[in-house]
């Protein structure tokens, strides 16, 4: 068997155009899925039931759903209906999907600081929602950062999954150009090393900033 590297040369302006495309999808989908996961998180541990029940309800059911189905289901449906397209569907799919995700790391965090330290808010005479937000959160938030920010390395590796709903992204590149040039060897190993360098930086990033935000007990 012999090997042609040269189709990475060749096409490099279709790999940047779908390496930009990825990162700007999952930042897109980052940034919507921080203010559904944290008020999903909130919600789910609230004094109020019903808004409890909600949003437990939305957690479950998008962590029961195979990410492919939603994206497949919001295209298809939702999008058409809203007239959406493939791009924005594939964000919103991937904001909603990993905003179920952040909204467990939230709960975690929330629930991770000491219990006494809301009592002793509300005996001084702070409401529920001053305890949260003068208390409680400013310390969630130093015990949840590093995993949030692990989310974004996820959701980039869960992006590839946008090329079925015809998202050019960096994989349907790696698609095309497969069909076109049956180097498929050259191609995905090259589309692999662009996805490590990419995820491997940000790990990178993410360990800095769990050694800063590191919360010591």
């Amino acid at each position: 068997m012999t090997y042609d590297w040269s189709v990475i040369p060749e096409n490099l302006d279709l790999f940047l155009e779908g390496i930009w495309l990825t990162l700007e999808i999952s930042l897109f989908s980052l940034v919507l899925s921080i203010p559904i996961g944290i008020l999903a998180g909130l919600l789910r541990v609230s004094n109020k039931k019903g808004l409890s029940l909600l949003a437990s309800a939305y957690v479950e059911f998008i962590r029961g759903v195979p990410l492919l189905v939603l994206l497949i289901w919001i295209y298809f449906v939702m999008g058409k209906v809203l007239k959406l397209g493939e791009y924005w569907s594939a964000v919103i799919g991937l904001a909603f999907f990993s905003g179920a995700f952040i909204a467990e790391i939230v709960r975690a965090g929330i629930q991770a600081v000491p219990r006494g330290q809301m009592e002793a808010a509300r005996s001084s005479g702070m409401s529920y929602l001053q305890a949260m937000k003068l208390i409680i959160l400013p310390q969630a938030f130093r015990r949840v950062l590093p995993p949030m920010a692990s989310q974004f390395i996820i959701l980039i590796k869960d992006s590839s999954l946008v090329s079925t709903i015809s998202v050019i992204d960096l994989t349907l590149v790696g698609k095309n150009l497969v069909a076109t040039t049956f180097r498929s060897l050259e191609v995905w190993t090259f589309i692999a090393l662009i996805y490590f360098v990419i995820t491997f930086s940000l790990s990178q990033l993410i360990g800095y900033l769990e050694r800063k935000y590191r919360v010591v007990e």
